[in-house]
């Protein structure tokens, strides 16, 4: 899997998924702050994805919070326990991992589009 930005991301995804990041990164920023903080990961994910999925804890209801996607919290740890980082793909994800306080490492899924996605934070 490429842990970079894809570059087929487009308008469809994008523009909903920055609509409903701009509404939320406030929420990201802090937990991904919290999920280091407390040692949790070094790596947190948020998942983006328009139903539930059992990948990490459901941090924003979309229904709840009128938006498109729904978000949960996770971290590269529970990825691999899940299979959808393997074993060796753990030094790539790391390497290609961005300043988790610049940038928020989401994983877009969708019917047509899986994969991780950074979209830099608001400047405050």
């Amino acid at each position: 899997m490429d842990y970079t930005n894809d570059p087929e991301l487009n308008g469809k995804y994008l523009g909903t998924i920055t609509k409903d990041f701009a509404t939320v990164s406030d929420t990201l920023s802090e937990a991904s702050s919290q999920i280091r903080k407390r040692d949790i990961s070094k790596y947190p994910i948020f998942v983006f994805a328009r139903q539930e999925v059992p990948l990490g804890g459901l941090l924003i209801n979309a229904d709840e919070a009128n938006l498109e996607w729904h978000v949960f919290a996770s971290y590269l740890e529970l990825f691999v326990q899940q299979g959808i980082v393997s074993q060796e793909g753990i030094e790539a994800f790391q390497s290609t991992y961005r300043d988790a306080d610049e940038y928020c490492c989401l994983f877009v899924l969708d019917e047509e589009f899986t994969n991780f996605v950074y979209i830099p934070y608001p400047e405050d």
